[in-house]
């Protein structure tokens, strides 16, 4: 790696690109959610004219200019509505495998600590970023690290050698953090209805949002548990701190966003391991931890329990993200469960989240349990007359039952 100021990396990687075989416009893979470097990619992509930027979960901050076309295969704020917006359709556990083939990186921009010991750490993101930068190595692109001293340092797969890094770029950046709502009342309720079904020495998915929020708030007095997941927050301190955390397991995760407390946590914590998608993501890996527990959400459920967290309508919201890989691991686990928990109303929309047959893409299905403020509605092992039941009387809204219903005899569910 060799370590130049801002504006040779720009005039390096602009160079980079003109070497492209011509019409080829050159795909930037980047570090995404709240890791993104932003200090690096505004001038450097103010200097292509025209790019295809691939972030996952972009936030808000990430420079478009108007030559630049956002790709993704899970959409995070920044990209969401974006008019260019080019959605991939892919399960998280299987999009390092684009990077070897029609995604195949032209530039990698990553956002590390400062070196030592021959290394850098991708700290708060590792998630697909280890696959592109061997894709990029394969076929001599480019890799670029904005050299961080706030970044944390985590272990694993995070531990990335100089020698596979082309430039580094020292930019001493705050980081951005995120500071959770408390949950509405709502959540709380759907939150402890899940807590109540997790026991001792379960391994828990806790995502970010306010039901898992909630969840964990719920078992702060279980011992013992386990952490296998593709993104924790603040909620994983928590735990740690309430003793329930089995401190004879590493916490397994792939990317890592939250407070200022967690980020100092996570540095040089060697129970934190880092590891890339194709493992935290693998359905085969999350079946071997103990009474996995998948926590999961989505815009709506239908009465075959097929759920949609993709689309609505004809406007992609998110993607499939990891729900897919997590809800089939899950469900494989000894002792595990999948959970699906949702409000029964949403609140924005005015709309049933419970609703007779989706008209989008199905993101997941076979969920063990569909949870809402209203109760438990259990899946697994019931006929689809009994889990149609089941939705409407313990899960769906009070004042679309009866409509549910008589969509449920149109549908032979009843």
């Amino acid at each position: 790696m060799h370590v130049v100021d801002l504006d040779q990396a720009v005039r390096t990687v602009r160079a980079h690109c003109a070497r492209l075989t011509p019409g080829t416009v050159p795909r930037i893979v980047t570090s995404g959610n709240f890791a993104s470097p932003t200090a690096l990619l505004t001038p450097l992509l103010a200097e292509l004219p025209a790019a295809r930027l691939h972030a996952l979960n972009a936030q808000c901050d990430l420079p478009l200019h108007d030559g630049v076309v956002p790709e993704t295969t899970f959409v995070g704020p920044g990209f969401r509505r974006h008019p260019r917006l080019a959605y991939v359709p892919c399960r998280l556990s299987m999009v390092p495998r684009l990077f070897c083939g029609p995604l195949a990186p032209d530039v990698v921009v990553v956002h590390t600590t400062t070196p030592r010991n021959g290394q850098v750490s991708l700290g708060l993101e590792v998630n697909v970023l280890p696959a592109a930068i061997e894709a990029a190595r394969e076929r001599r692109a480019l890799v670029v690290a904005m050299l961080n001293p706030r970044m944390p340092w985590t272990f694993g797969d995070a531990e990335i050698s100089l020698d596979d890094i082309d430039l580094g770029v020292e930019v001493d950046a705050p980081l951005t953090t995120h500071a959770a709502a408390a949950p509405s009342d709502d959540a709380r309720l759907i939150g402890s209805r899940v807590a109540a079904e997790i026991g001792d020495g379960a391994t828990l998915q806790a995502g970010i949002g306010e039901v898992p929020d909630a969840t964990i708030a719920g078992v702060l007095e279980r011992r013992g548990l386990k952490i296998w997941t593709e993104m924790f927050s603040d909620g994983v301190l928590t735990l740690e701190e309430a003793g329930a955390l089995d401190r004879g397991t590493p916490l397994r995760t792939s990317f890592v966003f939250g407070s200022q407390e967690l980020y100092d946590w996570v540095d040089d914590n060697p129970r934190v391991r880092m590891l890339r998608t194709e493992t935290t993501n693998s359905p085969a890996e999350i079946a071997r931890q103990p009474a996995m527990t998948s926590i999961n959400t989505a815009l709506q459920v239908d009465l075959f329990d097929q759920a949609n967290a993709s689309r609505i309508g004809a406007r992609i919201y998110s993607g499939f993200g990891g729900q897919t890989d997590f809800t089939v691991g899950a469900s494989h686990s000894p002792g595990g469960r999948a959970f699906m928990a949702l409000r029964s109303w949403h609140p924005r929309a005015d709309v049933s989240t419970i609703v007779p047959l989706v008209d989008e893409p199905v993101t997941s299905f076979q969920h063990g349990a569909v949870v809402t403020e209203q109760g438990i509605a259990w899946m697994w092992g019931r006929d689809e007359r009994a889990q149609a039941h089941n939705l409407i009387e313990h899960a769906a809204h009070p004042r679309v039952r009866d409509d549910l219903w008589e969509e449920a005899r149109g549908l032979g569910l009843a």
